[in-house]
């Protein structure tokens, strides 16, 4: 099957340092790839995943896939010249199959290995917008991407005073947005759970994260 129009060269000499992991939010895969390659629609995403783990290259890697959308992480934009697009079939409000799972992992691996994208340059579409996206959503599984070495994930038992939660999660890669949308964005991948006030939990896993994986303690992420 043919692939997706919509995508253009990478700006700037740009090669991917992130993935880009998203729900379709639609009810099958089938209406999922119609949008993708739909040119009236000018979104796409270069993998498309199935529930059952098969995976559908849409955009040639080495291309510009539209995807992401407004947004940054690590203290830049223009995230769709960055990055490579993962599409999951999952419409937002479901468990993501262990089929599906493993076939994201293979897919991962490879597209690291390809790239030499780090583990922490694998984000979620929340995490590079969160004050527009939500997905992969609450019931997606980073902590066993973190166990195969195909993402992080916050060492347990630390905890921090509150107030260093800001600037630990800008120095992880969160944008320079307000805290209470950060927060929002850091508890749905790693602390889905969680409610109320930020609290010591929250800022010792982004102290954590932006410690291991930050620059300088507390610059940008490359």
């Amino acid at each position: 099957m043919a692939g997706s129009p919509n995508f253009g060269e990478r700006r700037g000499g740009a090669r991917p340092s992130l993935v880009v992991i998203h729900f379709t939010a639609m009810e099958s895969c089938a209406a999922a790839r119609e949008r993708l390659c739909d040119p009236a629609w000018e979104v796409s995403a270069h993998w498309l995943v199935d529930v059952d783990g098969s995976a559908e290259a849409l955009v040639p890697e080495e291309m510009r896939a539209w995807h992401a959308g407004a947004g940054e992480w690590g203290g830049a934009g223009d995230v769709n010249s960055r990055s490579i697009g993962i599409e999951l079939q999952n419409r937002g409000t479901e468990p993501f199959a262990a089929a599906q799972m493993a076939g994201l992992e293979r897919l991962l691996a490879g597209i690291m290995e390809r790239w030499g994208i780090a583990p922490e340059g694998v984000i979620g579409h929340s995490d590079m917008a969160p004050l527009r996206k939500a997905d992969p959503g609450p019931r997606f599984d980073w902590r066993r991407l973190a166990l195969a070495g195909l993402s992080v994930w916050p060492v347990a038992g630390g905890v921090a005073p509150p107030s260093a939660f800001l600037p630990s999660a800008r120095a992880f890669g969160y944008p320079d947005l307000e805290e209470d949308v950060l927060l929002r964005a850091f508890r749905l991948r790693f602390r889905p759970w969680a409610h109320g006030p930020l609290d010591a939990v929250d800022a010792g896993m982004a102290v954590d994260l932006g410690r291991r994986f930050g620059v300088d303690g507390g610059g940008r992420a490359a």
